[in-house]
């Protein structure tokens, strides 16, 4: 039976072009929570999680990835807060495989500002520390994940094969 395939990872990981890849690679819907919120509200990410502040923001992000969890086996990425909420991981693995995109804080910091905006990130004095402190205190959560594909040195595309590989042989697409 087929499974969802859920990306985790920090902000500016890659999870939104790897996951539109391994959508086109399936192929299966991609279901990007952060577009999803955009397209609800109105607005940027920044400017939501600015209006209704961290813990409104976390609850609608866990009930959009619930949501998309009902519907039909898709690729789907939360952002990189989401995993790191209590629980959010074990309920996911029912009907999904988690997949754990690793890249390194410096690697991080370095795509963060080269791409959207990010709350957590973009309002921090010390922007690579901020990235240093998300991950220490979000890697445990992201390790629970079933497979950890590390991004560091390697191109969009090639994840997304390794993304694909996983998705094939432990999530039966």
């Amino acid at each position: 039976m087929r499974r969802h395939v859920v990306l985790v990872g920090l902000p500016g990981v890659g999870k939104s072009t790897v996951g539109r890849l391994v959508s086109e690679l399936l192929p299966a819907p991609l279901l990007d929570i952060d577009s999803i919120l955009v397209r609800q509200m109105g607005m940027p990410i920044a400017q939501i999680f600015g209006m209704v502040g961290e813990p409104r923001f976390r609850a609608m992000e866990r009930d959009a990835v619930k949501t998309a969890q009902a519907r039909e086996p898709a690729v789907i990425v939360p952002g990189g807060g989401w995993a790191a909420q209590p629980g959010e991981m074990q309920d996911a693995r029912r009907g999904s495989l988690l997949i754990y995109l690793k890249c390194s804080a410096a690697v991080a910091v370095r795509r963060t500002e080269q791409g959207e905006v990010r709350p957590l990130v973009a309002n921090a004095a010390d922007p690579a520390e901020q990235v240093r402190a998300l991950l220490a205190a979000r890697e445990p959560y992201y390790k629970l994940a079933d497979y950890e594909v590390a991004t560091d040195v390697k191109k969009a595309a090639e994840v997304a094969d390794e993304v694909v590989r996983l998705a094939r042989t432990h999530a039966a697409w």
